[in-house]
């Protein structure tokens, strides 16, 4: 058995054969071991299915390649991975599920998923055992289907082996040790003995440069063998199969297999098998298992079966498949399948250690094994993915993610599975938990909270009196309950002064002798002067953006960098690693999270400076935010009152305007100070969804939406953040790669009810040429405004294009950068 490799890929279910086959077909000497026998996780109980059905970008184009990928797998090495290709109905029994699908239809045309439309009568001339009397139509993927789990995985390992890749049965990973340049991990040779799997003797080590865990169930333990946390959970998932329904055996005489069905408001799939039918349903109270190990004597087994919580799931599949009502049960199964809080998978470098990747959290596993071997393999061997991974990064998780909190939102997780999935959704588990000073002064002023990396923040501003589930009732995949709060609060913006609640900001601070020779290698823009700011990126290695960041410039080797909330140990991670490897050329750099440690406000608004004089303290005090004392783009130490305010003068909403950082132990004097000195001058809180529309009207870019690891800054419209004369990490990449496409800033005239949220296609001649990454309404316009990426050549002011929402054609207009206020001149007003 080998002993050195490049690549070892931890855990032998269909995720880590995906993994191991697309290292290897990569040319990385690779091997995958599994402590048990290919498939004895969760892919042996598991249903098989192929949804492409997904709201994320990511996860979207991670599926497509699956099913496409799984198509050819059989020509490539002679297994037959099952792969049933029957379609996948997916029904709704009302209109908001229909708007969910079409929204959903953007998402599909920008990753090119083919996807039909069906009315119920369409479904019934197609599918006559069901009763659609009460739908209002579907979705349908004809290029859908399942696969055989076991099938699929042995498939893979084939084709994995005949790359060059080695697997290895029975061998289980006790330990990892990091030399400082490759892994030495620590084996154990399984053997059966009574039925158990138990350790032996035969104890030794496998070096390799790069790890890759892909340990489904048994996550936890990696974990705890990392020294990390890993928010993967199990949560119990029952199925069960019927007897042979003799009206689905009758009706198969004269057709094709029945598609998979799913009725995503009773909760539910079906699916046909040898004449009968598998139900799989997403209850409630479904429990979390595992949480901190999987007992030795688990092996390919289930849990005890619980059918009464899945009673009413069972009775809507009777009322849906009448036929089914007279047949017998065959088989059932409760095993565990894993989740994450989000339910997204968990997939890319571990913080805090090199050359260590994870591939864990997949509730959808089989569906996405293949994507996600060909994503991570890209990643691994070429620096990034063609497409941004973020949105699965492990990072995106914090240390204060505790075993509790992943349980309870693992569980939330599963049950929502079929709920409907708003974009405007904030869901109620385990909140709130991080909260600044000033929550419960906001909760009484009428805040609706969202969360953003565990901090609880303001989304906008309801009546004071408001029921607790006020904002629940007020999602909607059109103009929510809460989008008139919304224009208000940004017409005050625009007219008097609005106050944002920024407290959830990442901070670091960069200092020592190294800090500065090495932030100017990290990003892109000239370093700013002591007591000034500038914008700037970090560049991933292989030339497009990782990071954005406003750094302060304190002193000559001291820095103050903000960066966006929701990525706080993604910055760091990378940041700390970046100056490790750059520590022989440039120094030491100290760098230090102090998100905790800083409250941010940001006050915005023609009547902001009128505010902030009621209350500072300053010799002068008329002339203390002037142009000349406190110009544009700097920083300077003042005080309101008796709280001490390192305050930025930036707003991200366009306006004159001042972001103020505060000890946080002294907020709520502060936020008392200012919202009794604004009483007159028209201030009015506001929330990010507000934020979020005016910074689309100045065309400020956002990490994870126009920013991200698949467009470079140059693509971006961001080169006067970029200084070409200087060396930077990424630069000839980024230079190289050139332009694909461009961002641009779009006006649309759209319909009455609906704004776009970013996830839709933009279309020339019914021929789809971009998307949005950003979408909203536009106070200053009266219209739907985004922003979004479009072939270089369409990038140009004044061309016409098509948005596509509820299924429908819009125009749309391709407007200068900053259509609201474009010389800055509101920004820059003396006072």
């Amino acid at each position: 058995m080998k002993t050195h490799v490049k690549a070892l890929v931890v855990g032998g279910g269909a995720v880590g054969n995906g993994i191991a086959y697309h290292l290897a077909k990569a040319g990385w000497d690779t091997m995958l071991i599994e402590r048990d026998e290919l498939t004895s996780g969760s892919t042996w109980h598991a249903a098989g299915l192929l949804p492409l059905f997904n709201m994320s970008y990511a996860t979207t184009h991670i599926h497509k390649y699956s099913v496409d990928f799984y198509k050819g797998l059989e020509a490539e090495t002679g297994l037959n991975a099952g792969f049933a290709v029957v379609g996948n109905l997916r029904m709704a029994q009302h209109q908001e599920r229909m708007d969910e699908y079409m929204l959903y239809s953007s998402v599909a045309e920008t990753a090119g998923v083919y996807h039909e439309f069906l009315t119920p009568s369409q479904m019934k001339d197609r599918w006559p055992l069901l009763n659609t009397s009460d739908l209002v139509g579907a979705l349908y993927h004809p290029q859908d289907g399942y696969i055989n789990p076991a099938d699929v995985t042995q498939a893979m390992a084939k084709g994995a082996r005949q790359l060059g890749a080695t697997i290895e049965r029975k061998i289980q990973v006790d330990g990892y040790r990091w030399t400082g340049s490759e892994w030495i991990v620590s084996c154990t040779r399984m053997v059966d003995q009574g039925g158990n799997l138990v350790a032996s003797e035969d104890k030794f080590e496998i070096t390799a440069e790069h790890v890759v865990t892909a340990t489904g169930n048994h996550a936890q333990r990696t974990a705890r063998l990392l020294g990390v946390k890993i928010p993967a959970i199990p949560v119990e998932h029952q199925f069960i199969v019927t007897e042979p329904d003799p009206m689905l055996v009758e009706y198969r005489k004269n057709n094709p297999e029945h598609p998979v069905l799913r009725d995503a408001d009773a909760k539910w799939y079906v699916r046909e098998e040898r004449g009968g039918w598998i139900l799989g349903p997403y209850e409630r109270n479904a429990p979390a298992r595992f949480l901190y190990d999987v007992p030795a004597s688990f092996r390919a087994d289930l849990f005890p079966l619980d059918l009464e919580r899945i009673e009413a799931e069972y009775m809507s599949m009777i009322h849906r498949l009448p036929s089914a009502e007279t047949v017998g049960l065959k088989d059932d199964f409760n095993g565990p399948i894993c989740y994450t809080p989000d339910g997204n998978p968990l997939v890319g470098p571990v913080p805090g250690l090199r050359n260590m990747w994870i591939a864990e959290g997949f509730s959808f596993g089989i569906t996405a094994a293949g994507g996600t071997g060909y994503y991570l393999a890209q990643m691994m061997t070429q620096g990034e993915a063609e497409i941004d991974m973020a949105s699965l990064d492990p990072r995106r998780y914090g240390q204060w993610m505790t075993t509790e909190y992943a349980a309870r939102k693992n569980e939330e997780c599963y049950e929502h599975v079929f709920i409907l999935h708003h974009p405007d959704e904030e869901r109620e588990a385990c909140r709130p938990l991080r909260t600044a000073p000033v929550y419960e002064r906001q909760k009484a002023l009428g805040a609706q909270f969202g969360q953003v990396n565990g901090w609880e923040r303001p989304i906008y501003y309801g009546p004071k009196d408001a029921p607790e589930d006020f904002d629940h009732n007020s999602r909607s995949f059109r103009r929510g309950g809460w989008w008139q709060y919304a224009v208000e609060e940004a017409k005050a913006i625009r007219e008097t002064a609005g106050l944002v609640d920024a407290t959830a900001f990442t901070k670091h601070r960069v200092a020592g002798p190294g800090a500065t020779a090495f932030l100017d290698w990290f990003t892109t823009n000239a370093l700013p002067k002591v007591g000034r700011i500038n914008l700037t990126y970090a560049l991933t290695p292989t030339g497009t953006t990782r990071t954005e960041y406003t750094i302060v410039r304190l002193a000559e080797h001291e820095y103050y960098l903000v960066s966006a909330g929701a990525w706080t140990d993604y910055d760091a991670d990378y940041m700390r690693k970046c100056a490790e490897d750059m520590a022989s050329q440039f120094g030491y750099v100290e760098i230090q999270d102090v998100t905790t440690q800083w409250g941010v406000f940001a006050i915005a608004g023609p009547n902001s400076r009128k505010i902030l004089n009621e209350i500072i303290k300053d010799a002068t005090p008329e002339t203390a935010l002037s142009n000349k004392r406190f110009p544009w783009l700097s920083c300077r130490n003042i005080e309101l009152g008796m709280v001490p305010v390192r305050a930025i003068r930036v707003a991200y909403t366009g306006e004159l305007g001042w972001e103020l950082h505060h000890p946080i132990e002294m907020q709520r004097n502060l936020w008392d100070q200012l919202l009794k000195a604004g009483e007159k001058h028209g201030l009015k809180l506001v929330g990010a969804r507000a934020q979020n529309w005016l910074r689309q009207e100045k065309s400020y870019r956002a990490f994870g939406t126009e920013l991200g690891r698949d467009a470079t800054p140059l693509e971006g419209g961001l080169d006067r953040f970029v200084d070409l004369n200087k060396d930077f990490q990424g630069k000839a990449e980024m230079l190289a790669t050139g332009i694909r496409a461009k961002c641009v800033t779009l006006l649309i005239d759209g319909p009455s009810d609906t704004d776009p949220w970013g996830k839709e296609a933009l279309l020339l001649d019914g021929v789809k040429v971009g998307r949005l990454t950003s979408g909203g309404y536009s106070v200053a316009f009266g219209k739907q405004i985004g922003m979004g990426y479009v072939r270089p050549d369409l990038a140009e002011v004044g061309t016409k294009l098509k948005v596509k929402m509820l299924l429908q054609e819009w125009d749309a207009v391709v407007v200068e950068d900053s259509p609201h206020d474009p010389t800055n001149a509101r920004i820059r007003v003396d006072g």
